[in-house]
């Protein structure tokens, strides 16, 4: 039979370490359940921060009241995203809308988009929406550009 002295060691010390780890685990663990104080039930104070004063911030940003009047436009327009748009002759058509995020739906010119909203007219690029077909556009909404 034929040993290797080397590789014998090799074994011996890689037995010793693997138990070695045993033994430390055994002893943590040990310690850690025969400690009577039970530190998991302290809850740690925390303390929260007021919520932030919107307008306080768009003051420190250098807003006019004039600003402050144009963001129900604004979050108007981010309710409606135009996915598509199919113009036919003289303002004829259907767009692709997706209303609040929902999955879009197609409307043909005139259909009712919201409960307050239908779509006026389409162009190859742009849709506008309104309270009524006669009524001044309340948002125009436009594709987004092609990446």
């Amino acid at each position: 039979m034929v040993s290797n002295p080397g590789n014998r060691w090799a074994v011996a010390a890689s037995t010793f370490l693997v138990w070695g780890g045993v033994a430390a685990s055994a002893v943590y663990w040990g310690m850690k359940l025969s400690s009577g104080a039970d530190t998991s039930s302290v809850a740690p104070a925390v303390r929260t921060a007021p919520p932030p004063d919107p307008a306080a911030i768009a003051r420190l940003l250098g807003s006019s009241p004039v600003a402050a009047a144009a963001a129900p436009v604004a979050s108007l327009s981010s309710r409606f995203q135009l996915l598509g748009v199919v113009a036919g002759p003289e303002g004829a058509g259907a767009a692709l809308i997706a209303v609040d995020g929902k999955p879009p739906k197609p409307y043909r010119v005139g259909a009712q988009v919201d409960e307050s909203f239908v779509l006026q007219s389409v162009d190859p690029r742009h849709a506008s929406i309104g309270p009524s077909l006669k009524a001044p556009a309340a948002v125009t909404l436009e594709l987004p550009l092609k990446r």
